[in-house]
Protein backbone atom coordinates (compact mmCIF):
# COMPACT_ATOMS: atom_id res chain seq x y z
CA UNK A 1 0.00 0.00 0.00
CA UNK A 2 2.98 2.24 0.51
CA UNK A 3 3.65 2.30 -3.23
CA UNK A 4 0.08 3.42 -3.89
CA UNK A 5 0.36 6.30 -1.41
CA UNK A 6 3.73 7.34 -2.81
CA UNK A 7 2.40 7.28 -6.34
CA UNK A 8 -0.61 9.29 -5.23
CA UNK A 9 1.60 11.96 -3.66
CA UNK A 10 3.67 12.19 -6.82
CA UNK A 11 0.51 12.43 -8.93
CA UNK A 12 -0.79 15.29 -6.78
CA UNK A 13 2.47 17.20 -7.12
CA UNK A 14 2.72 16.67 -10.86
CA UNK A 15 -0.99 17.31 -11.38
CA UNK A 16 -0.91 20.63 -9.56
CA UNK A 17 2.18 21.77 -11.44
CA UNK A 18 0.72 20.67 -14.75
CA UNK A 19 -2.53 22.54 -14.12
CA UNK A 20 -0.66 25.75 -13.32
CA UNK A 21 1.53 25.40 -16.40
CA UNK A 22 -1.37 24.64 -18.73
CA UNK A 23 -3.56 27.45 -17.40
CA UNK A 24 -0.85 30.00 -18.20
CA UNK A 25 -0.80 28.86 -21.84
CA UNK A 26 -4.52 28.38 -22.53
CA UNK A 27 -6.51 31.02 -24.41
CA UNK A 28 -9.48 32.84 -22.91
CA UNK A 29 -12.51 30.66 -22.32
CA UNK A 30 -15.78 30.44 -20.44
CA UNK A 31 -15.56 29.34 -16.84
CA UNK A 32 -18.33 26.77 -17.27
CA UNK A 33 -16.58 25.12 -20.22
CA UNK A 34 -13.08 25.01 -18.74
CA UNK A 35 -14.43 23.58 -15.48
CA UNK A 36 -16.12 20.64 -17.18
CA UNK A 37 -13.05 19.94 -19.29
CA UNK A 38 -10.84 19.77 -16.18
CA UNK A 39 -13.26 17.34 -14.54
CA UNK A 40 -13.07 15.26 -17.73
CA UNK A 41 -9.28 15.27 -17.38
CA UNK A 42 -9.70 13.99 -13.81
CA UNK A 43 -11.87 11.18 -15.19
CA UNK A 44 -9.26 10.42 -17.84
CA UNK A 45 -6.58 10.34 -15.13
CA UNK A 46 -8.44 7.70 -13.10
CA UNK A 47 -9.24 5.70 -16.23
CA UNK A 48 -5.56 5.53 -17.15
CA UNK A 49 -4.76 4.36 -13.61
CA UNK A 50 -7.43 1.65 -13.93
CA UNK A 51 -5.99 0.43 -17.23
CA UNK A 52 -2.48 0.37 -15.76
CA UNK A 53 -3.67 -1.60 -12.73
CA UNK A 54 -5.23 -4.16 -15.06
CA UNK A 55 -1.92 -4.87 -16.77
CA UNK A 56 -0.22 -8.16 -15.70
CA UNK A 57 3.17 -6.47 -15.91
CA UNK A 58 2.28 -4.25 -12.94
CA UNK A 59 2.01 -7.24 -10.60
CA UNK A 60 5.24 -8.66 -12.01
CA UNK A 61 7.05 -5.42 -11.27
CA UNK A 62 5.57 -5.22 -7.77
CA UNK A 63 6.74 -8.77 -7.04
CA UNK A 64 10.31 -7.59 -7.63
CA UNK A 65 10.05 -5.13 -4.74
CA UNK A 66 11.19 -7.28 -1.81
CA UNK A 67 10.40 -4.76 0.91
CA UNK A 68 6.82 -4.47 -0.34
CA UNK A 69 5.56 -7.79 -1.68
CA UNK A 70 8.03 -9.76 0.40
CA UNK A 71 6.20 -8.59 3.50
CA UNK A 72 3.76 -11.22 4.73
CA UNK A 73 1.27 -8.51 5.68
CA UNK A 74 1.09 -7.07 2.15
CA UNK A 75 -0.91 -8.74 -0.62
CA UNK A 76 0.24 -7.20 -3.90
CA UNK A 77 -2.61 -8.89 -5.73
CA UNK A 78 -4.98 -6.56 -3.88
CA UNK A 79 -3.67 -3.52 -5.77
CA UNK A 80 -3.79 -5.01 -9.28
CA UNK A 81 -6.33 -6.73 -11.51
CA UNK A 82 -10.06 -6.15 -11.71
CA UNK A 83 -10.26 -5.57 -7.92
CA UNK A 84 -7.96 -2.57 -8.33
CA UNK A 85 -10.20 -1.22 -11.09
CA UNK A 86 -13.23 -1.59 -8.82
CA UNK A 87 -11.45 0.27 -6.02
CA UNK A 88 -10.11 3.08 -8.23
CA UNK A 89 -13.53 3.72 -9.74
CA UNK A 90 -15.18 3.44 -6.31
CA UNK A 91 -12.95 6.23 -5.04
CA UNK A 92 -13.68 8.30 -8.15
CA UNK A 93 -17.42 7.83 -7.74
CA UNK A 94 -17.20 8.93 -4.10
CA UNK A 95 -15.32 12.06 -5.22
CA UNK A 96 -17.98 13.08 -7.75
CA UNK A 97 -20.78 12.09 -5.35
CA UNK A 98 -19.34 14.40 -2.69
CA UNK A 99 -19.17 17.28 -5.16
CA UNK A 100 -22.66 16.54 -6.45
CA UNK A 101 -24.12 16.72 -2.95
CA UNK A 102 -22.23 19.94 -2.18
CA UNK A 103 -23.53 21.60 -5.36
CA UNK A 104 -27.24 20.95 -4.79
CA UNK A 105 -29.18 24.17 -5.27
CA UNK A 106 -26.39 26.32 -6.74
CA UNK A 107 -28.06 28.86 -9.04
CA UNK A 108 -25.24 31.23 -10.02
CA UNK A 109 -21.56 31.98 -9.49
CA UNK A 110 -22.59 34.34 -6.69
CA UNK A 111 -23.18 31.27 -4.53
CA UNK A 112 -20.02 30.69 -2.44
CA UNK A 113 -20.14 27.00 -3.33
CA UNK A 114 -19.55 27.79 -7.00
CA UNK A 115 -15.96 28.57 -6.04
CA UNK A 116 -15.56 24.94 -5.04
CA UNK A 117 -17.00 23.81 -8.37
CA UNK A 118 -14.84 26.12 -10.48
CA UNK A 119 -11.63 26.31 -8.46
CA UNK A 120 -9.41 24.74 -5.80
CA UNK A 121 -8.14 22.25 -8.38
CA UNK A 122 -5.00 21.23 -6.48
CA UNK A 123 -7.05 20.56 -3.34
CA UNK A 124 -9.66 18.62 -5.29
CA UNK A 125 -6.93 16.53 -6.91
CA UNK A 126 -5.64 15.68 -3.44
CA UNK A 127 -9.18 14.74 -2.35
CA UNK A 128 -9.62 12.58 -5.46
CA UNK A 129 -6.37 10.72 -4.87
CA UNK A 130 -7.27 10.38 -1.19
CA UNK A 131 -10.61 8.79 -2.10
CA UNK A 132 -8.86 6.34 -4.41
CA UNK A 133 -6.19 5.43 -1.84
CA UNK A 134 -8.86 5.05 0.83
CA UNK A 135 -10.77 2.62 -1.40
CA UNK A 136 -7.80 0.23 -1.26
CA UNK A 137 -8.33 -0.13 2.49
CA UNK A 138 -11.81 -1.58 1.97
CA UNK A 139 -11.69 -5.22 3.16
CA UNK A 140 -11.60 -7.82 0.41
CA UNK A 141 -15.03 -9.47 0.43
CA UNK A 142 -17.64 -11.01 -1.85
CA UNK A 143 -20.23 -8.51 -0.63
CA UNK A 144 -18.24 -5.52 -1.86
CA UNK A 145 -17.36 -7.09 -5.22
CA UNK A 146 -20.84 -8.39 -6.03
CA UNK A 147 -22.61 -5.31 -4.68
CA UNK A 148 -20.34 -2.91 -6.51
CA UNK A 149 -20.77 -4.84 -9.76
CA UNK A 150 -24.56 -4.48 -9.49
CA UNK A 151 -24.13 -0.74 -8.92
CA UNK A 152 -21.79 -0.69 -11.91
CA UNK A 153 -24.36 -2.38 -14.14
CA UNK A 154 -27.06 0.12 -13.14
CA UNK A 155 -24.76 3.11 -13.61
CA UNK A 156 -23.49 1.79 -16.93
CA UNK A 157 -27.06 1.36 -18.13
CA UNK A 158 -27.84 4.97 -17.23
CA UNK A 159 -24.74 6.25 -19.00
CA UNK A 160 -25.62 4.34 -22.17
CA UNK A 161 -28.86 6.35 -22.22
CA UNK A 162 -26.87 9.55 -21.67
CA UNK A 163 -24.66 8.54 -24.59
CA UNK A 164 -27.77 8.21 -26.73
CA UNK A 165 -28.85 11.79 -25.94
CA UNK A 166 -25.36 13.07 -26.74
CA UNK A 167 -25.26 11.04 -29.94
CA UNK A 168 -28.67 12.29 -31.10
CA UNK A 169 -27.65 15.88 -30.34
CA UNK A 170 -24.42 15.43 -32.26
CA UNK A 171 -26.23 13.94 -35.26
CA UNK A 172 -28.81 16.76 -35.27
CA UNK A 173 -26.09 19.42 -35.01
CA UNK A 174 -24.05 17.71 -37.71
CA UNK A 175 -27.01 17.51 -40.07
CA UNK A 176 -28.11 21.10 -39.37
CA UNK A 177 -24.62 22.52 -39.87
CA UNK A 178 -23.98 20.79 -43.18
CA UNK A 179 -27.46 21.53 -44.53
CA UNK A 180 -26.97 25.23 -43.75
CA UNK A 181 -23.60 25.21 -45.50
CA UNK A 182 -25.15 23.45 -48.47
CA UNK A 183 -27.91 26.09 -48.71
CA UNK A 184 -25.64 29.09 -48.07
CA UNK A 185 -22.93 28.05 -50.52
CA UNK A 186 -25.32 26.57 -53.06
CA UNK A 187 -22.91 23.67 -53.32
CA UNK A 188 -23.67 20.00 -53.83
CA UNK A 189 -20.45 18.97 -52.09
CA UNK A 190 -22.10 19.17 -48.68
CA UNK A 191 -25.05 17.15 -49.92
CA UNK A 192 -22.75 14.44 -51.25
CA UNK A 193 -20.84 14.49 -47.95
CA UNK A 194 -24.08 13.97 -46.00
CA UNK A 195 -25.09 11.14 -48.30
CA UNK A 196 -21.65 9.56 -48.02
CA UNK A 197 -21.62 9.46 -44.22
CA UNK A 198 -25.26 8.37 -44.07
CA UNK A 199 -24.69 5.41 -46.38
CA UNK A 200 -21.33 4.68 -44.70
CA UNK A 201 -23.00 4.32 -41.30
CA UNK A 202 -25.78 2.19 -42.77
CA UNK A 203 -23.15 0.10 -44.53
CA UNK A 204 -21.24 -0.47 -41.30
CA UNK A 205 -24.49 -1.37 -39.53
CA UNK A 206 -25.46 -3.92 -42.19
CA UNK A 207 -21.96 -5.39 -42.19
CA UNK A 208 -22.10 -5.65 -38.41
CA UNK A 209 -25.48 -7.38 -38.46
CA UNK A 210 -24.29 -9.88 -41.09
CA UNK A 211 -21.15 -10.63 -39.06
CA UNK A 212 -23.21 -11.12 -35.91
CA UNK A 213 -25.42 -13.63 -37.72
CA UNK A 214 -22.34 -15.52 -38.89
CA UNK A 215 -20.13 -15.44 -35.79
CA UNK A 216 -22.57 -15.12 -32.87
CA UNK A 217 -25.78 -16.84 -33.99
CA UNK A 218 -24.55 -20.12 -35.50
CA UNK A 219 -23.74 -23.34 -33.67
CA UNK A 220 -23.77 -27.09 -34.27
CA UNK A 221 -24.83 -27.85 -30.70
CA UNK A 222 -27.11 -24.93 -29.87
CA UNK A 223 -30.14 -23.44 -31.60
CA UNK A 224 -28.95 -19.91 -30.70
CA UNK A 225 -32.55 -18.69 -30.49
CA UNK A 226 -31.74 -15.71 -28.27
CA UNK A 227 -28.82 -14.62 -30.43
CA UNK A 228 -30.84 -14.89 -33.65
CA UNK A 229 -33.71 -12.98 -32.07
CA UNK A 230 -31.65 -10.01 -30.84
CA UNK A 231 -29.78 -9.65 -34.14
CA UNK A 232 -33.00 -9.92 -36.17
CA UNK A 233 -34.74 -7.46 -33.86
CA UNK A 234 -31.83 -5.05 -34.29
CA UNK A 235 -32.29 -5.20 -38.06
CA UNK A 236 -36.06 -4.69 -37.84
CA UNK A 237 -35.79 -1.73 -35.46
CA UNK A 238 -33.15 -0.10 -37.66
CA UNK A 239 -35.49 -0.31 -40.65
CA UNK A 240 -38.44 0.98 -38.61
CA UNK A 241 -36.74 4.12 -37.27
CA UNK A 242 -35.30 4.88 -40.71
CA UNK A 243 -38.77 4.68 -42.26
CA UNK A 244 -40.27 6.84 -39.52
CA UNK A 245 -37.51 9.46 -39.82
CA UNK A 246 -38.37 10.17 -43.47
CA UNK A 247 -42.15 9.81 -43.16
CA UNK A 248 -43.93 12.88 -44.62
CA UNK A 249 -45.80 13.65 -41.39
CA UNK A 250 -42.56 13.52 -39.40
CA UNK A 251 -40.83 15.74 -41.95
CA UNK A 252 -43.72 18.20 -41.76
CA UNK A 253 -43.29 18.68 -38.00
CA UNK A 254 -39.51 18.12 -37.86
CA UNK A 255 -37.81 19.20 -41.03
CA UNK A 256 -34.39 18.57 -39.45
CA UNK A 257 -35.02 14.88 -38.93
CA UNK A 258 -33.55 12.54 -41.50
CA UNK A 259 -31.56 9.46 -42.32
CA UNK A 260 -28.27 10.82 -40.96
CA UNK A 261 -29.57 10.72 -37.39
CA UNK A 262 -31.30 7.38 -37.95
CA UNK A 263 -28.12 5.87 -39.39
CA UNK A 264 -26.08 7.10 -36.42
CA UNK A 265 -28.55 5.56 -33.96
CA UNK A 266 -28.63 2.30 -35.93
CA UNK A 267 -24.83 2.11 -35.95
CA UNK A 268 -24.64 2.84 -32.21
CA UNK A 269 -27.22 0.20 -31.30
CA UNK A 270 -25.48 -2.28 -33.60
CA UNK A 271 -22.33 -1.62 -31.60
CA UNK A 272 -24.24 -2.24 -28.35
CA UNK A 273 -25.64 -5.51 -29.70
CA UNK A 274 -22.20 -6.67 -30.85
CA UNK A 275 -20.73 -5.71 -27.48
CA UNK A 276 -23.39 -7.76 -25.69
CA UNK A 277 -23.02 -10.84 -27.91
CA UNK A 278 -19.22 -10.82 -28.00
CA UNK A 279 -18.97 -11.75 -24.31
CA UNK A 280 -21.98 -14.04 -24.11
CA UNK A 281 -20.85 -17.41 -22.76
CA UNK A 282 -22.50 -19.87 -25.15
CA UNK A 283 -21.38 -22.18 -27.92
CA UNK A 284 -22.90 -19.71 -30.38
CA UNK A 285 -20.00 -17.35 -29.74
CA UNK A 286 -17.56 -18.65 -32.34
CA UNK A 287 -15.11 -15.76 -31.95
CA UNK A 288 -14.13 -16.06 -28.31
CA UNK A 289 -15.65 -19.35 -27.30
CA UNK A 290 -16.90 -20.19 -23.85
CA UNK A 291 -15.58 -17.91 -21.11
CA UNK A 292 -17.14 -19.70 -18.23
CA UNK A 293 -14.70 -20.72 -15.47
CA UNK A 294 -11.63 -19.47 -17.30
CA UNK A 295 -8.80 -18.21 -15.14
CA UNK A 296 -8.54 -14.50 -14.63
CA UNK A 297 -6.28 -12.90 -17.21
CA UNK A 298 -6.54 -9.12 -16.79
CA UNK A 299 -6.29 -7.25 -20.06
CA UNK A 300 -7.68 -4.29 -21.94
CA UNK A 301 -8.83 -5.51 -25.34
CA UNK A 302 -9.84 -3.62 -28.46
CA UNK A 303 -13.50 -3.53 -27.46
CA UNK A 304 -12.63 -1.93 -24.12
CA UNK A 305 -10.45 0.66 -25.85
CA UNK A 306 -13.25 1.47 -28.30
CA UNK A 307 -15.72 1.89 -25.44
CA UNK A 308 -13.36 4.21 -23.56
CA UNK A 309 -12.69 6.31 -26.67
CA UNK A 310 -16.41 6.67 -27.47
CA UNK A 311 -17.10 7.66 -23.87
CA UNK A 312 -14.51 10.43 -23.75
CA UNK A 313 -15.41 11.78 -27.18
CA UNK A 314 -19.03 12.18 -26.07
CA UNK A 315 -18.08 13.59 -22.65
CA UNK A 316 -15.82 16.23 -24.21
CA UNK A 317 -18.54 17.01 -26.75
CA UNK A 318 -20.98 17.59 -23.89
CA UNK A 319 -18.46 19.92 -22.24
CA UNK A 320 -17.97 22.18 -25.25
CA UNK A 321 -21.52 22.06 -26.62
CA UNK A 322 -23.20 25.43 -25.94
CA UNK A 323 -26.39 25.41 -27.98
CA UNK A 324 -29.27 26.18 -25.64
CA UNK A 325 -31.75 24.41 -27.92
CA UNK A 326 -29.75 21.20 -28.00
CA UNK A 327 -30.73 17.89 -26.48
CA UNK A 328 -27.85 18.41 -24.05
CA UNK A 329 -29.64 21.44 -22.66
CA UNK A 330 -32.73 19.34 -22.06
CA UNK A 331 -30.54 16.74 -20.39
CA UNK A 332 -29.37 19.32 -17.84
CA UNK A 333 -25.79 19.64 -19.04
CA UNK A 334 -26.55 23.12 -20.40
CA UNK A 335 -29.41 25.19 -18.99
CA UNK A 336 -28.75 28.55 -20.61
CA UNK A 337 -32.15 29.43 -22.03
CA UNK A 338 -31.60 32.39 -24.29
CA UNK A 339 -27.93 33.14 -24.48
CA UNK A 340 -28.33 36.58 -22.83
CA UNK A 341 -26.04 35.68 -19.96
CA UNK A 342 -23.33 34.56 -22.33
CA UNK A 343 -23.55 37.73 -24.41
CA UNK A 344 -23.47 39.90 -21.29
CA UNK A 345 -20.22 38.49 -20.01
CA UNK A 346 -18.66 38.72 -23.45
CA UNK A 347 -19.34 42.46 -23.37
CA UNK A 348 -17.33 42.87 -20.15
CA UNK A 349 -13.94 44.61 -20.23
CA UNK A 350 -11.16 42.29 -21.31
CA UNK A 351 -9.27 42.61 -18.05
CA UNK A 352 -12.21 42.07 -15.72
CA UNK A 353 -11.64 38.36 -15.21
CA UNK A 354 -8.01 38.14 -16.21
CA UNK A 355 -6.04 35.84 -13.95
CA UNK A 356 -2.59 36.45 -12.59
CA UNK A 357 -1.15 33.85 -14.94
CA UNK A 358 -2.29 35.79 -18.00
CA UNK A 359 -5.28 33.66 -18.99
CA UNK A 360 -8.68 35.33 -19.18
CA UNK A 361 -11.48 33.17 -17.79
CA UNK A 362 -14.89 34.68 -18.51
CA UNK A 363 -17.47 34.13 -15.77
CA UNK A 364 -20.60 33.31 -17.75
CA UNK A 365 -22.64 32.27 -14.71
CA UNK A 366 -23.10 35.54 -12.79
CA UNK A 367 -26.85 35.55 -13.49
CA UNK A 368 -27.50 31.82 -13.63
CA UNK A 369 -25.54 28.62 -14.08
CA UNK A 370 -25.20 27.38 -17.66
CA UNK A 371 -25.55 23.75 -16.57
CA UNK A 372 -26.73 21.84 -13.54
CA UNK A 373 -23.69 21.25 -11.31
CA UNK A 374 -25.27 18.33 -9.47
CA UNK A 375 -26.54 16.64 -12.61
CA UNK A 376 -23.14 17.05 -14.25
CA UNK A 377 -21.49 15.20 -11.37
CA UNK A 378 -24.17 12.52 -11.54
CA UNK A 379 -23.34 12.11 -15.23
CA UNK A 380 -19.66 11.76 -14.34
CA UNK A 381 -20.60 9.08 -11.80
CA UNK A 382 -22.46 7.15 -14.49
CA UNK A 383 -19.44 7.60 -16.77
CA UNK A 384 -17.15 6.18 -14.06
CA UNK A 385 -19.35 3.13 -13.63
CA UNK A 386 -19.64 2.61 -17.38
CA UNK A 387 -15.85 2.84 -17.75
CA UNK A 388 -15.40 0.42 -14.86
CA UNK A 389 -17.61 -2.18 -16.53
CA UNK A 390 -16.03 -1.53 -19.94
CA UNK A 391 -12.44 -1.86 -18.71
CA UNK A 392 -13.27 -5.12 -16.90
CA UNK A 393 -15.07 -6.37 -20.03
CA UNK A 394 -18.39 -6.56 -18.17
CA UNK A 395 -17.21 -9.76 -16.49
CA UNK A 396 -18.59 -11.22 -13.28
CA UNK A 397 -16.02 -12.19 -10.62
CA UNK A 398 -16.51 -15.64 -9.14
CA UNK A 399 -16.61 -16.24 -5.40
CA UNK A 400 -12.95 -17.25 -5.18
CA UNK A 401 -12.00 -13.88 -6.73
CA UNK A 402 -9.42 -15.57 -8.92
CA UNK A 403 -11.71 -16.25 -11.86
CA UNK A 404 -14.10 -14.35 -14.08
CA UNK A 405 -17.08 -15.44 -16.11
CA UNK A 406 -19.39 -13.65 -18.48
CA UNK A 407 -22.53 -12.26 -16.89
CA UNK A 408 -26.05 -12.77 -18.22
CA UNK A 409 -27.01 -9.59 -16.38
CA UNK A 410 -24.51 -7.53 -18.37
CA UNK A 411 -25.81 -9.07 -21.61
CA UNK A 412 -29.38 -8.08 -20.87
CA UNK A 413 -28.35 -4.63 -19.61
CA UNK A 414 -26.73 -3.92 -22.96
CA UNK A 415 -29.55 -5.40 -25.00
CA UNK A 416 -32.30 -3.63 -23.08
CA UNK A 417 -30.41 -0.33 -23.32
CA UNK A 418 -30.11 -0.87 -27.07
CA UNK A 419 -33.86 -1.34 -27.40
CA UNK A 420 -34.56 1.62 -25.13
CA UNK A 421 -32.26 3.71 -27.33
CA UNK A 422 -34.45 2.83 -30.31
CA UNK A 423 -37.56 3.64 -28.29
CA UNK A 424 -36.27 7.00 -27.07
CA UNK A 425 -35.19 8.09 -30.53
CA UNK A 426 -38.51 6.94 -31.98
CA UNK A 427 -40.29 9.00 -29.33
CA UNK A 428 -38.32 12.13 -30.29
CA UNK A 429 -39.68 11.65 -33.81
CA UNK A 430 -43.34 10.99 -33.05
CA UNK A 431 -43.78 13.10 -29.89
CA UNK A 432 -44.59 16.35 -31.77
CA UNK A 433 -47.40 14.51 -33.58
CA UNK A 434 -48.75 12.69 -30.53
CA UNK A 435 -48.60 15.85 -28.40
CA UNK A 436 -49.17 18.71 -30.86
CA UNK A 437 -49.74 21.30 -28.11
CA UNK A 438 -46.32 20.76 -26.56
CA UNK A 439 -43.25 22.73 -27.62
CA UNK A 440 -40.43 20.32 -28.50
CA UNK A 441 -38.05 22.85 -30.06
Amino acid sequence: MGCVISAASLACCCGSAACSLCCSCLPSCHNSTSTRIVYSIFLLFTTIISCIMLSPSVEQQLDKIDWLCGNANVDCKAVVGYMAVYRVEFGTVMFFLLLGLLMIGVKSSRDPRSGIQNGFWAIKLVVLVGCIVGAFFIPKSDAFVQGWMIVGLIGAFMFILVQLVLLVDFAHSWNESWVEKMEDNDSKCWMFALLFFTFAMYGLSIAGIVCMFIYYAQSDTDSCKIEKFVVSFELVLGIVISAIAIHPKIQERQAKSGLLQASAITLYTTYLTWSALSYRSTSCNQVRGNYKDKSLEPSVDSQSILGVVVTFVLVIYACIRTSSSSQIGKLGLNTDNDGNVERAVLDQPADQNESAMGQQVVDDETESVTYSYTFFHMTMIFACLYLMMTITNWYKPNSNMNELSSSDASFWVKMSSSWICFGLYMWTLIAPIVLPDRDFD
